[in-house]
């Protein structure tokens, strides 16, 4: 039997956990918080994605659709709790129907399920969406992820979990690997790193050089106080030339409406609020050239963000572009969220999920969203690259 080192306990740590224990192996898990999840998977907004955003044939794509399939069966298998209640992307104005019609296209070839409507049938849907013309979704769902890797983790109670374990040094042993931590050294045939926001600096660990660095972005949301002014999910049509979707509406399980996220680069990469601040992680991005290649690419959208972020006002404007009837005083702080996103040197951000091998190693180091989505479908792809 083969023993399998897993470092990180979000939900793709897990999957991968769970997938290789099915294959044979026995599996060691290690997460350095007091929970699983508690980082990404446990600061999102819980939506089960479609699958129509990402560049067909790229492991967003497939693995966002096939992972929306087995997520949803995961989920209704173990007694998670999912709703499949479709979602709206909307054009406010008639300049953004052809990106409409081009992400209905990309939908097509992705074989995700939806259809272009009238901006009277998206009121149908969403009696207080302001559109000119809209996509229905109809296999984006809500789920709540933190049960997810409760019940990924309850499949591998015959296996070492291990919470409080940080992976301190990792170094090559005869035959596989050990990594150091706080309550011991654990050797094992194979390595898993599934770090997340520390996934590059787990890499350089092991002692591979990654060409990407993650460099750590903020999203923040914002609660409804009127959540009866929305019934399901309501997106933005997504600019292709910035990096991130804009800030949405999201009925959440419980019935509250989430607003958001906007994105401010963290200073920290568990960074939550404006105040965490970390002079290692800050240097560790200042020092990376494409950081400031990126700032001046985004200086005008990165300065709007940061407004947006300090203004209740301007992101209450945000959402009312969507359902004019928000209002300033209808947003309540809400937790925010940090998207570990690998950045290459030139500058661009890795619009894919990336995944590296070593000898004996396989490194996760690109898995933002729709990574909780198509988790268990990383898993396969890992488990198959470890052999």
């Amino acid at each position: 039997m083969r023993s399998v080192v897993v470092i990180g306990g979000g939900i793709v740590g897990l999957a991968v956990a769970a997938e290789l224990a099915s294959r044979g192996d026995r599996v060691t898990v290690l997460e350095k918080e007091g929970r699983w999840g508690a980082h990404q998977t446990g600061h999102n907004s819980n939506v089960v994605h479609a699958g129509l955003y990402y560049r067909p044939g790229s492991l967003k794509a497939r693995m966002s659709v096939a992972g929306n399939a087995s997520m949803i069966a995961f989920a209704r298998a173990h007694g998670v709790p999912v709703e499949v209640c479709g979602k709206l992307v909307v054009a406010t104005s008639a300049d953004e129907v052809p990106r409409l019609k081009a992400l209905a296209e990309r939908a097509e070839a992705n074989g995700v399920p939806a259809k272009l409507i009238s901006a009277a049938e998206a009121r149908e849907y969403e009696p207080e969406v302001a559109c000119v013309a809209a996509l229905r979704v109809e296999s984006t769902g809500i789920i709540d992820f933190p049960a997810v890797c409760d019940a990924l983790a309850g499949r591998l109670s015959e296996h070492d979990l291990r919470l409080h374990s940080p992976a301190l040094a990792i170094r090559p042993a005869p035959g596989g690997v050990e990594v150091a931590t706080p309550g011991g050294v654990v050797r094992a045939d194979a390595l898993v790193n599934c770090a997340g926001l520390h996934s590059d600096r787990v890499a350089r660990l092991a002692g591979l050089t990654p060409a990407a660095r993650i460099v750590p972005f903020r999203g923040e949301y914002f609660e409804l106080r009127r959540p009866s002014l929305v019934r399901g999910l309501i997106y933005p049509v997504p600019d292709p030339t910035l990096p991130f979707l804009g800030v949405h509406l999201t009925r959440m399980l419980d019935g509250s409406v989430h607003c958001g996220p906007n994105a401010v680069l963290a200073l920290r990469r568990e960074g939550y609020r404006w105040r965490d601040f970390s002079l290692t992680d800050v240097a560790d991005v200042a020092r990376f050239p494409g950081t400031w290649r990126l700032a001046r690419r985004y200086a005008r959208t990165g300065a709007e963000e940061v407004l947006r972020s300090l203004s209740r006002k301007r992101f209450a404007a945000s959402l009312a572009r969507l359902v004019p009837a928000v209002r300033e005083d209808d947003l309540v702080r809400a937790e925010a969220g940090v998207r570990a996103q690998a950045m290459l040197p030139d500058g661009s951000l890795v619009d894919d999920f990336l995944i590296e091998t070593a000898d004996r190693q396989v490194h996760v180091l690109n898995a933002p969203s729709p990574a909780a989505t198509g988790s268990l479908e990383i898993a396969k792809h890992v488990a198959d690259r470890l052999g």
